[in-house]
């Protein structure tokens, strides 16, 4: 991945007057985005912008523009490369709407929390917007969440239906998927040279034909028709997201296929140091913010990101699908250089508030063969037991914590992002050290972790650890906070109306939790289907994936809320 680092402005550039105290007269990319322009390592465009920048191309980002008027999307003029199309850190519908349809108030990536900014689908109105106003403009290229996990035929909750891929119903002319900066400066690069671009690997692309040698997925109107058609797609999908073993896949929309490349190799530890350390000015650009301050910064703004993708597969969740299951992280001189530069903005008051990645203690070691030969097929590192060829160890963070309180000016650094306490237990060599490191001195009030569950037929549909490991981590984690005399607590997060969870099972976790864990938990969420996850592909069939058996699904959002109110105590059912 080159990057040649030409001289970076604070932000790039939003509106004409930039462009013009900058010397550019046309862009070579313009990016636009859902969110506000937050121009932060936490932020997926404000990454894409600086690494095409770093590289050499002229960058400019339009956020949340309104799509009712022509004012923001051409103020920037049109690109010479290609348009870049983003519904921002998190999945529009997923922003807009709770678990149970109703519209959300609040939005934490738009000026003053005002949800009206961000529109349904915005992957598709935004490129729509573009077509609209630019006649045969050059490519749109749309990347980022919405995009990445909509990339295939896909179950979509709120129209509760199979929609197709993102790419055709936006009518786009490419997509680029999952963590994107090796993909997006292959596509540049090609553009630039006038070379064809679909051969690069983590793009999706339109054509009449499949590529040789591609696999061929249940086309989009046989998994519309047959649900266990759809679960064989899924599988195939799933299965091949690994850069080292995927398969190219396609799969015919009416007439046409869907062309979806193997993934991009992971970037490098000395590839990832290299895009954490530009220069991010950890902002929000001045011409948004006087629309109003924006929520998420209160946490991101003086956290480090340390580390990238998940092992733990929960079927919930879709950071496998989109960042990966292998863990790639930063080394230590790069995060501690970041540390530093945190401590020369003026704001800062010596607390970092998160060293984070998916989960915390994930940093620093990965299994040997997956490195070698890709994701195994057939089993989970974490579920049902730790695998035993990860080689979990604690030692690295831990190290790497000791010297980010030595660093001048860091008062506090804290993990905030939770962490999975049935790799601690597993680690016999070095986990009693590093929790012992948390509690004294990482801990601010509470220590986040995420049983989900109790019922262990619900956990095993999540793909989560027995409360025995639960129980055993609470015990060590109190005990050492009464030996270094510190009124630290849990913080449990609980999920409601998973596929297949009861109401009886809901009450049976809060008995549980009444019982052992002293508390009913406060962070409580209803199952929220999203795109490309397991657990969704079980709320639209009403199967286990995996044995075919029937399961009980709660699609009636009055059953979702009985289900969390017998936790959270809100019009608390009887029992």
């Amino acid at each position: 991945m080159t990057v040649i680092m030409p001289q970076a402005p604070q932000f790039l550039p939003t509106t004409p007057q930039e462009l013009r105290a900058l010397g550019w007269k046309q862009l070579d990319v313009i990016l636009v985005t859902g969110d506000s322009y937050i121009d932060s390592p936490y932020s997926g465009v404000a990454i894409i912008g600086r690494v095409l920048h770093a590289a050499g191309y002229t960058v400019g980002i339009i956020a949340q523009p309104d799509i009712h008027s022509a004012d923001d999307i051409t103020r920037l003029g049109e690109p010479r490369l290609f348009w870049g199309v983003s519904a921002g850190s998190v999945d529009s519908m997923v922003a807009n709407y709770t678990a149970t349809g109703r519209p959300r108030r609040d939005d934490d990536f738009t000026p003053a929390g005002r949800n009206t900014k961000r529109p349904n689908r915005a992957t598709l109105v935004y490129a729509n917007l573009i077509r609209r106003h630019f006649k045969g403009t050059v490519p749109i290229v749309l990347g980022g969440v919405e995009a990445s996990l909509r990339r295939v035929a896909h179950y979509d909750y709120w129209s509760d239906s199979i929609r197709r891929s993102v790419l055709f119903d936006a009518k786009a002319d490419y997509l680029i998927y999952g963590m994107a900066e090796r993909s997006i400066l292959e596509f540049a690069q090609a553009l630039a040279s006038g070379e064809d671009p679909t051969r690069i690997r983590g793009l999706c692309f339109i054509a009449k034909q499949p590529p040789e040698g591609f696999r061929i997925l249940p086309a989009y109107e046989q998994v519309v028709q047959d649900k266990d058609a759809f679960t064989d797609m899924f599988h195939t999908f799933y299965r091949n997201n690994d850069p080292i073993s995927a398969s190219g896949l396609a799969q015919r929309h009416g007439d046409r296929f869907l062309v979806h490349n193997p993934p991009a190799p992971y970037l490098t530890t000395a590839e990832l140091d290299r895009v954490y350390s530009l220069d991010f000015s950890r902002a929000q650009h001045p011409y948004y913010e006087a629309q109003g301050p924006v929520k998420a910064m209160e946490t991101i703004r003086f956290s480090i990101p340390s580390h990238r993708g998940c092992y733990g597969e929960c079927n919930f969740c879709a950071i496998a699908v989109h960042e990966g299951r292998t863990v790639r992280w930063r080394r230590e001189a790069s995060i501690l250089a970041e540390a530093r530069r945190l401590t020369r903005l003026p704001d800062f008051k010596g607390y970092i508030f998160d060293l984070s990645g998916p989960t915390a203690n994930m940093y620093g070691f990965e299994c040997p063969i997956k490195l070698q030969q890709g994701s195994c097929q057939d089993q989970s590192c974490l579920y049902p037991d730790i695998c035993p060829s990860l080689p979990v160890d604690h030692q690295v963070q831990t190290r790497l914590l000791q010297k980010l309180r030595q660093v001048e000016g860091v008062k506090k650094v804290f993990i905030g992002s939770g962490l999975r306490y049935d790799l601690l237990l597993a680690d016999h060599a070095h986990g009693g050290a590093y929790l012992k490191a948390l509690v004294q001195h990482h801990t601010s009030g509470q220590l986040k972790v995420a049983p989900e569950h109790t019922q262990p037929q619900v956990l095993a549909l999540m793909r989560k650890p027995g409360i025995d490991r639960l129980l055993e981590f609470k015990r060590r984690f109190e005990n050492l906070s009464a030996a270094v005399k510190k009124k630290l607590f849990l913080s449990y997060y609980l999920i409601a109306a998973h596929p297949g969870c009861t109401l009886e099972d809901m009450f049976a976790l809060k008995r549980f939790a009444s019982r052992e864990l002293g508390l009913l938990p406060e962070q409580v969420q209803v199952f929220t289907p999203t795109p490309s996850t397991y657990a969704s592909l079980m709320y639209y069939t009403e199967k286990d994936p995996f044995t075919g058996e029937a399961l009980f699904v709660e699609k009636n959002p009055a059953g979702k809320q009985r289900q969390k109110a017998v936790i959270t105590g809100r019009r608390h059912p009887k029992k």
